[in-house]
């Protein structure tokens, strides 16, 4: 009988959520920024975006295909997002095998290897893309300096982004403008807050997010960076600086709100937030590297389960005694 009655127990709650629709509507958010990369980093960002959702979905087609022998899922966009979002945290002059190889990374170990989409523990391109800076670290940090319409790849002109400007003492900051229109170095998916905004913005109207993670850092990293700015202004610099530089933004709204690696509640979200916040700034300000983000993530991803588990939602049809 192919045609099965299932029968559940109540609540029946009806939703025109689906793992499709969420995934594309992510991919629609980042059209922005991938326009933005397109424009700063010209041919460099094309070939390292398409490399690198190429080699996603072939992983997973490979491995559904010939390891597990199970229906291919690579229509429903997840693939195709884990690649674009490893492509937004890669240099667009990074050699086309070593974006395969982190493609292979992100989708073989950091989602194929705990059985696919909804185990994994950690943000796949993530995994990726920290697998890279550690195995290829000159790689990895040779950013290209944008250019519109950049037609070098291999051999574009590099330059220091503005957390390794601030961290080795290198030069004049950019100012506001720069770091909202994008003309500042760094990876390809952090170039344009602007286009980053523009993106958190059509997640939260769709309701594919909430603000509660992406708010919750944000917040937590103005605060840290504030009080520090606040006590030594000639040492800290402003907690302007702060959110507007880096991945912070492409972290806080694409990666720290994966489903699968965050939180189920909506107290949950705020506390795991808040120590991705804390985590990104100590790194920041006081540890050897000058950018904090991926790691914040991933660690914050490890205390999810806990966070679930002394988190927890009321339990459906549960009254609250009133005090007398």
């Amino acid at each position: 009988m192919e045609n099965r009655l299932i029968i559940s127990p109540s609540p029946h709650i009806h939703s025109g959520d689906s793992i499709p629709r969420n995934m594309y509507g992510v991919l629609i958010a980042l059209i922005p920024a991938f326009l933005a990369s397109l424009y700063f980093f010209g041919t460099g960002a094309l070939i390292v975006t398409a490399v690198s959702v190429a080699s996603c979905l072939l992983c997973e087609f490979l491995i559904q295909k010939y390891l597990f022998r199970k229906d291919l899922t690579i229509s429903d966009g997840s693939a195709i997002l884990t690649g674009l979002l490893l492509a937004m945290n890669l240099p667009s002059n990074l050699p086309v095998w070593i974006t395969v190889l982190g493609a292979f990374v992100a989708i073989g170990i950091g989602k194929m290897t705990f059985g696919g989409l909804g185990n994994n523990p950690f943000n796949p391109a993530l995994i990726g893309r920290v697998v890279l800076l550690l195995s290829f670290p000159v790689q990895m940090t040779s950013w290209p300096v944008p250019k519109p319409w950049n037609t070098a790849y291999l051999d574009a002109e590099t330059g220091a982004t503005p957390l390794e400007t601030l961290k080795n003492h290198l030069g004049e900051m950019p100012d506001i403008t720069d770091f909202l229109i994008g003309h500042i170095g760094g990876s390809m998916g952090e170039v344009s807050a602007a286009a980053l905004l523009l993106g958190l913005a059509f997640l939260l109207i769709r309701r594919i997010i909430t603000w509660h993670i992406p708010v919750s850092i944000l917040v937590t990293v103005f605060a840290f960076t504030g009080i520090l700015h606040l006590a030594d202004p000639a040492a800290y610099v402003s907690p302007e600086f702060h959110l507007l530089s880096g991945g912070l933004l492409l972290g806080a709204i694409f990666m720290a709100t994966d489903y699968v690696t965050s939180p189920m509640t909506k107290g949950g979200m705020l506390v795991y937030g808040a120590g991705i916040g804390i985590i990104t700034v100590v790194i920041r300000v006081y540890g050897a590297y000058p950018e904090g983000v991926s790691f914040a993530i991933l660690i914050m991803n490890a205390f999810t389960p806990l966070i679930n588990n002394c988190i927890k939602p009321g339990r459906f049809g549960k009254v609250k005694k009133s005090k007398s």
